[in-house]
């Protein structure tokens, strides 16, 4: 890594730190209380820089490699404590990328702007009930009518669903199944025929997930993304920054974890002694760092191959994409691993609600199932490099 990128990292990761710790953390328990948190926390994210990063600068973003987003991914995470907040307040990052890549110049400058100012929200809709992560069995369709598509169907677990103001759909355009007849169309979230339903989780509290229901909801053509029949093909490239984000907040996760769980672990005394000084107790905060260690190699390592690949045309490698899919199975087992610990060296306060290590002992899951279940990613990563 050369000089200039690290002083860049470590300057966004201190912004970072300094906007989650002082921001969102104080205010976390009381925003999944609630079940949501404030609407003016994207504007000031926005003001800073954070909804921007890693988009193009005609839009009002900041370009950036994985490289250099990758500490400001991590640092929320650790710094923030809830995956409730950071999965909704850059829910734009899975749902504006297919309209920034495939989409009009008219339409990106109409859509994309208002976003990274916070002042819209965007969201992504692609699984849909009973479908889960066979994306290439989706039913709602949207029919041509003149000038305008016609949806119907219906889209769940949508992060961002019940307030976005953009919706990246998934919608089945031609005739039977498969793949083949996938396009990816935006919706308005204020489209007559879209209603929402909220759902309720085990974690991420404060993020609005919901179901979405489309009833003839008519939608301009002209915001069709790319072609029809071209949606398969966005939806699995758009799924790459998708993962490496989640590996990220993983690896911040297990540092939060081990944050708590240490300074727990140095001022709680049993048996007359701090617990740290208890054999038992110092070896799995050992073992927590050791694969929190070997995550963040990981992580930084296919972050550069990414860059590097990016650089060379190469964005979509197979040896690639299956490094993701790996990477992002390690750093939720990771997560996992490090929120069970925290939680037993907590002993009963880790079960009280109000702790760190029990909040994102609950949002383990959806992390290890989001974005592509283990079972999926394994699948996945075989095919890509050329085992089946």
């Amino acid at each position: 890594m050369n000089a200039e990128l690290a002083a860049d990292r470590q300057v966004l990761a201190d912004l970072v730190r300094r906007f989650a710790g002082d921001e969102i953390a104080p205010n976390v328990q009381a925003w999944d209380d609630a079940g949501e948190f404030p609407r003016g926390l994207y504007a000031r994210a926005a003001e800073l820089g954070l909804l921007g990063l890693g988009y193009p600068e005609e839009f009002g973003g900041t370009p950036a490699s994985y490289s250099l987003k990758l500490p400001a991914w991590v640092a929320l995470a650790r710094h923030g404590k809830s995956g409730g907040v950071l999965a909704s307040l850059f829910s734009h990052n899975i749902g504006l990328p297919p309209v920034v890549l495939h989409a009009s110049d008219a339409l990106r400058r109409e859509v994309v702007p208002p976003v990274l100012r916070g002042e819209k929200i965007a969201a992504l809709a692609i699984t849909e009930p009973g479908g889960g992560s066979d994306v290439a069995a989706l039913r709602t369709t949207a029919r041509l009518d003149g000038d305008h598509y016609v949806v119907n169907g219906e889209k769940t677990f949508i992060t961002s669903g019940m307030r976005a103001d953009w919706i990246t759909v998934a919608v089945r355009t031609g005739e039977g199944r498969g793949a083949g007849g996938i396009s990816m169309l935006l919706v308005p979230g204020d489209a007559p025929g879209l209603t929402r339903t909220r759902l309720s989780k085990m974690g991420w509290l404060c993020s609005d997930t919901a179901t979405l229901h489309f009833d003839n909801v008519r939608v301009p053509a002209r915001y069709l993304l790319g072609h029809e029949g071209e949606g398969f093909r966005m939806i699995m490239g758009n799924f790459n920054g998708e993962r490496i984000g989640l590996a990220a907040g993983a690896l911040g996760f297990s540092q939060a974890c081990l944050d708590e769980a240490l300074a727990w672990a140095r001022e709680r005394k049993a048996f007359g002694t701090a617990l740290v000084e208890h054999q038992a107790v110092r070896h799995k905060l050992v073992d927590m760092q050791m694969r929190i260690a070997s995550t963040e190699a990981w992580i930084e390592a296919v972050s550069a191959e990414g860059d590097a690949l990016e650089a060379a045309g190469r964005h979509n490698a197979p040896e690639w994409v299956a490094q993701i899919c790996l990477l992002k199975n390690d750093a939720t087992q990771t997560m996992q691993f490090c929120a069970d610990q925290a939680v037993q060296i907590l002993g009963g306060m880790g079960f009280m609600r109000g702790t760190v290590s029990e909040r994102i002992y609950r949002e383990v899951k959806v992390m290890m199932i989001g974005g592509g279940a283990e079972e999926i990613m394994k699948e996945l990563a075989a095919r890509q490099m050329g085992w089946l």
